[in-house]
């Protein structure tokens, strides 16, 4: 059976890494189609993308990594994609990693499947967000009972009715660890797995050591409030 899969980039100034990482994600075959939501970029983000033959939405101001997510995942629906990877546009997701998240989707009959750096591997952050995931990872443990290593991963794949699902209703902000609890009071079958992942190279990261604690208390609050709301 063919199935056509989504890879959606979410991209903000990554002209110098965008056309590498398509091209890689070309070379996985047909059945994988590359859309990059530019959100709002002042640099040539689109037009390498375009060059290498990307589908680039534009999006008419920044709306951060959730909505730009969220834009790829109704373009995709609309489509009728069977399944969908979310890709950093950075160089980070190492593109030959992907169907290591997709395959599980229909093979096993997952909805959410996460890569993990740490999962086997030396992989390292600054502390202070080595400690955010780590509450986080506690937090789901308490409240989800279930177990979560990587926590703030945005290498992921996700099946039809999850795409679905996350179209109407996925997060804004540090979308990430409130979308696994989202996916876990649904009742998403979601699964984490091993995949090798880059230092980013070039590019300024979201999250910045000043901003660590505010991004985990953010999150948590915000992980709080959802443990209330329906889905």
């Amino acid at each position: 059976m063919n199935r056509r899969i989504a890879v959606i980039i979410p991209a903000y100034n990554e002209e110098q890494t965008i056309g590498g990482v398509i091209r890689e994600v070309k070379g996985l075959g047909d059945g994988y189609a590359v859309i990059v939501i530019n959100d709002r970029s002042r640099d040539n983000t689109t037009g390498n993308a375009e060059a290498e033959g990307a589908t680039v939405l534009e999006l008419p101001v920044n709306l951060g990594i959730g909505g730009a997510v969220q834009t790829g995942l109704k373009y995709a629906l609309a489509s009728g994609f069977d399944a969908c990877v979310q890709v950093d546009g950075d160089g980070q997701h190492p593109p030959h990693e992907i169907p290591k998240l997709v395959e599980p989707l229909f093979d096993n009959g997952l909805d959410m499947v996460v890569g993990s750096r740490f999962l086997g591997s030396a992989y390292r952050v600054p502390f202070m967000r080595s400690l955010g995931i780590r509450v986080i990872s506690v937090f789901l443990k308490i409240t989800m009972g279930v177990s979560f290593k990587d926590t703030t991963s945005g290498f992921r794949a996700l099946s039809r009715p999850a795409m679905e699902f996350f179209a109407t209703c996925y997060p804004q902000d540090y979308p990430e660890p409130e979308s696994l609890l989202l996916a876990y009071k649904k009742g998403f079958k979601v699964a984490e797995v091993a995949v090798e992942m880059n230092y980013r190279e070039h590019g300024i990261s979201s999250i910045t050591p000043i901003r660590a604690a505010y991004y985990m208390t953010k999150v948590l609050l915000a992980m709080l409030i959802d443990l209330f709301r329906k889905v």
